[in-house]
């Protein structure tokens, strides 16, 4: 049995590896009940975030966590997911109150009730995020909102090199700067972006960051002046910022169109392979200028991308699916990226979750005795393997 709700996922979290049954959330869309007064609502698995977001916004509170456009609530809980915001925010795990989950035998059970803090016995709630539905059928999520900021701002600047944006945004935090969010593409994406013409713009194609700020007026011009000091202390060039909104969305779009500007480009046998890695943020700026410099070894159109922020970047690379040799060379340049993620003390996955192809990488990262833990509790669950089989680990 394998659920289903957005399919926006990139690690065939939701793949059919031994044939079985679809349990496809499409008419469980609704939001159930908002609590303003207690900034939270109630939805059903198949909630696109985007159009929660609008439908709550007249309330003054909004939900952040904020993935691929296209991602629904429940699949978001399945990966435990960020986004943009997750520097200022959090992940999804953040943002989860409780869930009303249906188990492998056909029980139905809620992980606790709806006051913000509890410490009423195991945090039944934060196993199943994350779980991919491995565990059991998430059918109704209680999720936490936050109050919209008075003010907010984006701001761009490009960098001679993908490294001196990675140490600029190091310093960035080191320095207690509370960005909303801080987002870095390579020059390959900023091309990407022109090639596909996803905005209306036409953008220099150097690494460039992307920043947002939020908070009251004063806080927000503070912020500001201080990211655009410790950037042009790293070389950058031109700081663009804005707070009229239509600007503003117009300044975040290329991040926000980067994947799926990059899967535009598929024709034929192209497909792409697009995959992350998280890594302390002392390691940041060597490990993306390393993987950088294999990627464009390979001789194919590949970009980094990622939230810099809170040390998390994606790889995506365009490749012949069906050349076996040009196959085997980008899963070696992606896995020998996962590899020295781990060496640096990293997590083979910082949002995409497991799926299907890093279940090797989770028994690198954790060994073989916490993996055991976490069949332990499967098999407690769903003794007969029948939940969304294949993923995380193997039988």
């Amino acid at each position: 049995m394998i659920p289903y709700s957005g399919g926006s996922s990139l690690e065939a979290n939701f793949a059919a590896p031994f044939g079985g049954m679809s349990i496809d959330f499409a008419h469980m869309d609704a939001i159930l009940a908002l609590h303003a007064d207690d900034m939270d609502v109630v939805v059903q698995p198949a909630v696109p975030w985007m159009e929660l977001n609008e439908r709550i916004k007249d309330s003054g509170l909004f939900f952040p966590v904020d993935p691929g456009p296209s991602a629904k609530i429940g699949g978001m809980v399945g990966t435990s997911c960020s986004g943009t915001n997750a520097v200022r925010y959090g992940t999804m795990k953040e943002w989860v109150v409780n869930l009303t989950v249906v188990l492998a035998d056909g029980s139905v059970i809620k992980t606790r009730r709806r006051p913000r803090k509890t410490s009423a016995g195991y945090n039944l709630t934060n196993l199943f995020i994350g779980s991919e539905g491995t565990l059991g059928i998430v059918t109704e999520i209680t999720l936490k909102l936050t109050v919209i900021p008075q003010e907010t701002s984006v701001a761009v600047v490009p960098f001679p090199s993908i490294r001196d944006a990675a140490a600029a945004a190091s310093q960035i935090m080191r320095a207690g700067v509370p960005v909303a969010a801080m987002e870095i593409m390579d020059e390959v994406q900023m091309s990407v972006i022109n090639r596909v013409k996803a905005t209306k713009r036409t953008w220099k194609e150097a690494p460039t960051m992307f920043f947002k700020f939020s908070g009251t007026k004063a806080g927000v011009q503070e912020n500001i002046k201080l990211v655009k000091a410790i950037a042009q202390g790293h070389k950058a060039g031109k700081f663009e910022f804005t707070t009229d909104p239509a600007d503003m969305k117009e300044l975040w779009s290329a991040r926000k169109e980067a994947l799926w500007s990059m899967l535009a480009l598929r024709e034929g046998d192209l497909d792409v392979w697009s995959t992350d890695v998280a890594v302390p943020l002392s390691r940041l700026p060597d490990i993306i200028e390393v993987s950088k410099k294999e990627m464009d070894d390979l001789g194919l159109f590949a970009s980094i991308l990622g939230h810099i922020g809170d040390g998390n970047f994606h790889e995506s690379i365009l490749y012949n699916k069906n050349d076996p040799k040009e196959y085997e060379a980008v899963k070696n340049c992606v896995y020998r990226m996962v590899d020295r993620a781990l060496e640096m003390d990293g997590t083979c996955t910082g949002e995409h979750s497991i799926g299907l192809g890093k279940k090797a990488s989770l028994l690198k990262e954790l060994g073989p005795e916490t993996v055991e833990v976490m069949k332990s509790i499967k098999r407690a669950l769903d003794p007969h393997w029948l939940l969304n089989p294949g993923k995380i680990m193997d039988h």
